[in-house]
This record gives C-alpha cells, structure tokens and sequence, in this order.
C-alpha cells in the first residue's frame, strides 16, 4: 500500500469515494497518470473523473522526495442519470466534494462543488491545498442542469 494511501486512510475521507477506474504507465520508472470515477453524494445523477499523477519508488528515491506526489490534476464530470440535488451548499464557497491526501502531512487534492443558481450549473473545481505553494494548479468542470434540476 502506498505511503499516501496510509496517510488518506488515518486523515479520513471528506464526502464521496473514488474508485480506480484507469490506470496508464507514463514511463520506463514505474510513473502512472491514474483515474479514478467519483459519484457525488450530494447530488444524484453527477459523475466525475479526476486522474492525477502517482509517482513510482524509483522516482521517488531519485528526486529525494519520498512522502509527496505532484499535485497536478484534471477533472471532468459530466450527467451520468436523473440529476437530484441533495441538501448541497448553495453559497459562492461551495462544498467539498472529495479529498484525497497527497503527501505525508501537508498537501491533499480536493474535489469542490460549487452551484451557480443564476446560469443553473454546478462547477467542480480540483486543486491542491498546501502550505507552501497554495492552490495554484487547478482544473474545473461543469454540469449544466435542466429548469426542474434546478429547482
């Protein structure tokens, strides 16, 4: 089991759970871009994919930076059945969606939804959140949503 999977187990999870639905090797080392499908718990009918780089033993004893894996991401999410919001947060902060740990203490890549009553769409924005560099690498998706959805 990896180090970050030891660290997101003793953290605990923030919302929805992800489940491994790809995996490609992006290298000779053992580096992997994975991507993982996350139904959102909140809101019915709403899929998002997200994929992320995991960085392989060989890599990690090479750059001397065992406990941290990048936090590039991208997300898409898309209508996946009926869409039934739940009691979701309707305010310009939105809600977290999903959090997963990226490194041994200080960073954790987080899936935010946020709903857009006037334009009748919820955003999902993937970033990282970290100490050191803030939220600077992110990726944002959008599910439009029907008048009666809306509601």
């Amino acid at each position: 089991m990896k180090g970050w999977i030891v660290a997101f187990l003793l953290t605990g999870a923030t919302g929805a759970v992800a489940e491994q639905v790809g995996k490609v090797g992006v290298d000779w080392v053992g580096n992997d871009i994975v991507i993982e499908a996350i139904a959102d718990p909140k809101v019915q009918g709403v899929t998002c994919h997200l994929s992320y780089f995991s960085r392989s033993v060989l890599d990690r004893l090479s750059q001397g930076n065992w406990f941290e894996d990048p936090s590039n991401s991208a997300i898409a999410c898309t209508r996946t059945g009926t869409i039934i919001l739940g009691d979701i947060a309707r305010g310009q902060g939105g809600e977290d969606v999903f959090s997963e740990s990226r490194s041994l203490v200080l960073k954790t890549l987080r899936v935010k939804r946020i709903y857009d009553a006037d334009n009748k769409v919820l955003i999902y924005l993937a970033h990282a959140r970290e100490l050191s560099q803030g939220s600077a690498k992110m990726a944002l998706s959008t599910v439009a949503l029907t008048e009666d959805e809306a509601q």
